[in-house]
């Protein structure tokens, strides 16, 4: 046998002798290093079905569907008031482009063009604005009063931007709006309450309308 061979067959034979030997070591019992504890993870399900169901026992359910409708009827009867409208002090005018720029191409029903994208549209060029909007603190009396006995149900809209206009319809017997967000206030850059916003030729006319300091009646009271 050459040397190469002998010495090939001498290691072949100490790798497998000594593998029961490695085995045995990697398999060797350490015994327990330190404290240990059960692993215990809760069903998320099954704790959400336990609450509920503590919940139903107790009522809890039923007073939190009340509770929420309650809420979302508040909302919908009294909106969160405009942030930042304050009564007029001076007079202010101004006049607002409501032109538009096209995203896309505007067809009708039948697929004709109306407006390629990229134009400049203008809204009042196509349909007029009949009736003006005049916006008002609903809870200010004052303001409501001069409203409605300036401006006519067929002549204008009247938007809150704080108070309940369903409060207010049924002693005065008209629709009234709110500026839900404060969406239309902060596009025009009305910043004061009463406001009125009306059509004048191919734009909208805004003024701001301070008020003479005179008392006033409850706002829930008719106009004499």
């Amino acid at each position: 046998m050459s040397r190469l061979a002998l010495l090939s067959a001498t290691g072949g034979a100490a790798l497998l002798i000594g593998w029961p030997l490695i085995s045995a070591v990697r398999a060797a019992d350490y015994g327990q290093m330190g404290q240990t504890f059960p692993i215990i993870e809760a069903d998320l399900l099954t704790t959400i079905e336990t609450r509920l169901r503590t919940l139903e026992a107790s009522g809890g359910i039923e007073r939190l569907q009340r509770e929420m409708q309650e809420q979302a009827v508040a909302s919908v009867r009294r909106p969160k008031r405009v942030d930042g409208m304050t009564p007029a002090s001076v007079k202010r005018e101004w006049l607002f482009d409501p032109s538009i720029v096209t995203e896309d191409d505007i067809v009708d029903a039948k697929g004709n063009l109306i407006a390629a994208r990229g134009t400049r549209v203008n809204p009042l060029d196509m349909v007029q604005l009949r009736q003006a909007l005049v916006f008002v603190d609903g809870d200010n009396a004052a303001e409501l009063q001069w409203a409605l006995r300036t401006w006519s149900d067929t002549a204008a809209k009247i938007v809150f931007v704080a108070g309940s206009p369903f409060d207010a319809m049924k002693p005065w017997q008209r629709r009234f709006y709110f500026d839900q967000g404060g969406t239309l206030t902060a596009k025009f850059g009305i910043r004061h309450t009463p406001a009125v916003v009306s059509a004048t030729g191919s734009s909208l006319k805004i003024s701001e309308v301070p008020l003479p300091h005179q008392p006033a009646t409850p706002s829930g009271g008719k106009i004499s």
